[in-house]
């Protein structure tokens, strides 16, 4: 059995890094269809479409142009997110987004910290980094 920390963790958008990353998600899920007819004494259903969705957080980096700052509200991308990181052989998780918003929070003791969320567009691959 493998486990991974977080820590090595990182998202890409393209071939570019998203700086300063703490966490992200991507969910993955599918439509069922009921396909029940009568006599049926139970519902039965079929697999309908996939959908996928991610979610960003990171400290903001103004700098960061050709990661944070491409994810900007309506931007379709490729996101690329690297669970256990890029290394080669690593798991990673690849498919066209539409960036649907961006956060950015502010605090007098604190950080400034930004939430991006992303709609997926199409299907979600699992591949290996090289």
């Amino acid at each position: 059995m493998a486990t991974h920390s977080g820590v090595e963790g990182t998202v890409k958008v393209g071939a570019n890094a998203i700086a300063e990353i703490r966490s992200f998600s991507v969910e993955e899920t599918g439509d069922t269809i009921d396909d029940s007819t009568m006599g049926d004494t139970a519902r039965t259903y079929i697999a309908g479409l996939k959908t996928y969705t991610a979610s960003i957080d990171c400290l903001w980096d103004e700098t960061n142009t050709t990661g944070q700052g491409a994810l900007t509200v309506g931007a379709t991308v490729t996101l690329n997110l690297y669970p256990e990181g890029a290394t080669a052989g690593d798991i990673y998780y690849t498919g066209s987004a539409i960036v649907t918003g961006r956060t950015i929070t502010t605090s007098y003791d604190g950080l400034i910290e930004m939430s991006i969320t992303c709609q997926g567009s199409g299907a979600l691959t699992q591949s290996t980094a090289v």
